[in-house]
């Protein structure tokens, strides 16, 4: 992918990195937050002088995946929009389910290998990303289930109310 155009192809998932699978934002702003335990959003703190406490933390999806083309295998980043249509899942929930049952983004990546999809590929905005994005995902599979469905079924855990 040269240009700037967005692209859309086949392709199949050849693997997926499960060791970093989301990351955490403040969920007002949206901006990232560190990995350490806080919730504290230097730029809501910064803003709200009369409650700074009042910023709390969500997860997001970045998924840094593999996808064989009929000509090439690349590797591509899909981040929440595009990943929750696989998953069908928050990444916090998914996060969840992760802390219940540890080999669950192991198996999660196991589950989509060999999945076919039609991807839509875009370049980064500011154009330094080392890969290209996922801006829409459309599994193939008349019969495709998400994830955390698959994975319930199999760990024997029942949706959220």
């Amino acid at each position: 992918m040269e240009d700037k155009k967005p692209t859309t192809l086949m392709c199949t998932v050849v693997a997926i990195d499960h060791t970093n699978f989301c990351y955490r934002v403040c969920s007002v702003c949206e901006k990232t937050l560190p990995d350490n335990n806080t919730n504290s959003c230097k730029y809501c703190n910064f803003n709200n002088k009369f409650n700074p406490n009042s910023c709390s933390s969500k997860r997001l999806f970045r998924i840094l995946m593999s996808i064989a083309t009929d000509t090439k295998v690349v590797v591509v980043i899909m981040f929440d929009r595009a990943a929750r249509v696989l998953f069908g899942c928050s990444a916090d929930e998914f996060f969840d389910l992760a802390k219940l049952h540890p080999f669950a983004a192991v198996v999660a990546g196991r589950f989509l290998e060999g999945e076919m999809l039609r991807v839509t590929l875009s370049k980064s905005k500011n154009g330094n990303a080392q890969h290209d994005r996922v801006v829409s995902v459309v599994p193939l599979m008349s019969g495709f289930r998400p994830v955390i469905e698959t994975l319930r079924e199999s760990y024997g855990v029942r949706a959220r109310s």
